[in-house]
């Protein structure tokens, strides 16, 4: 399964942590529990994978208040030949998983780690690699690394925050291929895989630097082979996911522009991130086929990306420096950095951290709310969806734009997400995420669509469903709004003749023929990177 996660986004840059991995795993749903599960880790890693057994130590759940020691978990693994000196206890820190929410399922976990070896074990020096291991297992040492975590789902959290057994108990495991693949190879950095080395050795030629050269150079190769790696996985999936400012479109944008940053450290001053591109691509096609099916669109975004945040990078970081004298970055300064520069906020606090200087998150996000709002009230007057108002005409202009988005998203691409709208009774505005202008004979497939629904004269209807029902029958939406727990689902048309699903507020015609009229868009422009603005009328 193909993850990201940016949550210790910090730790990237060390061996063995990445934004972006791949995830092995099996599950049981009210089968087999622990017994089976911890013996086929073990046959698994030691039969087939062929992994040393004097190698492997494990951890187990210590118990607190809310649940006991996993005796279970410890026996099995003493049954299997791991000494008890290898066997860590610890707390929910290290051995705990869940729930997701406030409640729900979880429980222990036992996590299984492999020695790849570290300089110094205590004060007894070893050679990185070394068949040598410490007899006793210390998780706080680098030396050794976990590869699998089997989750023992046992209790349900209740909101009186009570841990009751679950009368199904399910197991859910995770594996890392990465960190797989290089103990099987007896390498102690992930970097060195085959799934990494092509990317490190473009960016050596592109530096004109050693990987090994320094550990600055390494830990900036290492962050940007992974950032850049992230980066096309996301723009290669169908979603579509561009760089935007909220979002999951804001965590790729942070990637991109850190790895921007790095790369400037090596002195890669001209546009790279298209290149590296083609190497992910290489190494993934033949098992992620959609990332050369969207080739074009990861390396123009990337281009783009990097581009914008290139020209503002410099000033960017003179400007911090101007405003550190006092060792302090205020909320106000570091919005004008993420405003007028392009600094994620994370960027500044990574920056004022190197520098030794502090960041006040609080007043920051104080101004991104008023920004925020500030945002919203420059719509003032707009009705429900963007409306100005609920009269006739701007009713048949809104129900339209229901039609235009699907047919956007059928000629153009699932990519085509709702980014704004202003409908008066006399025209509509709509935003919508896509990379480069549409074309004329697009625009002539998008209306001839969009006509022909209005002839088929399909009702328009309802249904009130919870969120996540709406996102499971791929109702189309303004994901990055808060919607409420319930949300209204317009339908247009029925059955087979179902057009479209949109989570939507506003008022709407009862019938497509109501729009009365030809659909014409009349307009086609620019209006943000990677954001295009449309302006369509009924005739």
């Amino acid at each position: 399964q193909k993850c990201v996660r940016t949550g210790d986004i910090d730790e990237v840059g060390d061996s063995t942590h990445h934004t972006f991995f791949e995830m092995l795993g099996n599950w049981s749903l009210g089968d087999y529990f622990k017994k089976e599960a911890i013996e086929m880790s073990w046959e698994y890693l030691t039969e087939v994978l062929k992994l040393k057994k004097s190698k492997l130590a494990v951890s187990v759940f210590a118990g607190d208040e809310d649940a006991p020691f996993d005796e279970e978990a410890y026996n099995l693994w003493l049954k299997l030949g791991i000494p008890a000196e290898r066997i860590a206890k610890l707390g929910k820190d290290d051995n705990w998983w869940g729930p997701a929410g406030e409640t729900g399922p979880c429980g222990p976990d036992t996590e299984i780690f492999y020695w790849v070896g570290d300089k110094e074990v205590r004060s007894k020096k070893l050679e990185v690699g070394s068949d040598e291991v410490p007899d006793v297992f210390d998780p706080q040492n680098s030396g050794w690394v976990e590869i699998w975590n089997d989750v023992f789902m046992q209790y349900n959290k209740t909101k009186d925050g009570a841990y009751v057994p679950l009368a199904q108990k399910n197991v859910d495991t995770g594996m890392g291929l990465e960190r797989t693949l290089a103990v099987i190879n007896g390498l102690d950095d992930n970097y060195q895989t085959e799934l990494f080395l092509p990317i490190i050795e473009k960016i050596e030629k592109l530096s004109g630097k050693k990987y090994n050269e320094s550990q600055e150079i390494k830990r900036a190769m290492r962050i940007i082979a992974d950032h850049i790696k992230a980066a096309v996985m996301i723009l290669g999936d169908t979603r579509g996911v561009g760089p935007a400012n909220t979002g999951a479109g804001y965590v790729l944008r942070r990637l991109i522009r850190r790895a921007v940053r790095y790369a400037k450290q090596l002195n890669i001053n001209s546009n790279f991130t298209a290149t590296l591109a083609d190497v992910v691509v290489a190494i993934y096609k033949n098992i992620y086929p959609e990332l050369q099916n969207n080739e074009k669109f990861i390396k123009d975004e990337l281009q783009k990306e990097e581009e914008k945040f290139r020209a503002k990078l410099e000033q960017g970081e003179k400007m911090f420096q101007r405003m550190s004298s006092d060792k302090r970055i205020s909320g106000t300064e570091a919005f004008i950095l993420f405003s007028t520069y392009g600094f994620p906020f994370e960027l500044t606090q990574e920056l004022a951290k190197e520098n030794g200087y502090t960041v006040d998150e609080k007043e920051f996000q104080a101004e991104m709310k008023k920004h925020t709002e500030l945002s919203q009230t420059a719509s003032a007057g707009m009705f429900k969806g963007g409306l100005a108002d609920a009269s006739d005409e701007t009713k048949r202009l809104h129900t339209a734009a229901h039609l235009m988005l699907e047919s956007l998203r059928r000629v153009l691409g699932p990519h085509v997400q709702q980014k704004g709208s202003n409908i008066t009774a006399e025209r509509l505005r709509f935003d919508v995420s896509h990379p480069e202008k549409i074309t004329p004979e697009q625009i002539k497939q998008i209306e001839d669509i969009v006509n022909e629904q209005i002839k088929k004269d399909l009702p328009v209807w309802f249904e009130e469903m919870p969120l996540d029902e709406a996102r499971k029958i791929n109702a189309t939406g303004v994901f990055e709004h808060k919607y409420g727990e319930k949300v209204k689902v317009y339908f247009v048309g029925k059955g087979a003749e179902n057009f479209s699903k949109e989570i939507c507020g506003g008022p709407h015609v009862t019938h497509t023929g109501e729009l009365a009229g030809a659909f014409k868009i009349i307009k086609e422009e620019s209006s943000s990177a990677g954001v295009r603005r449309i302006k369509a009328i009924l005739k």
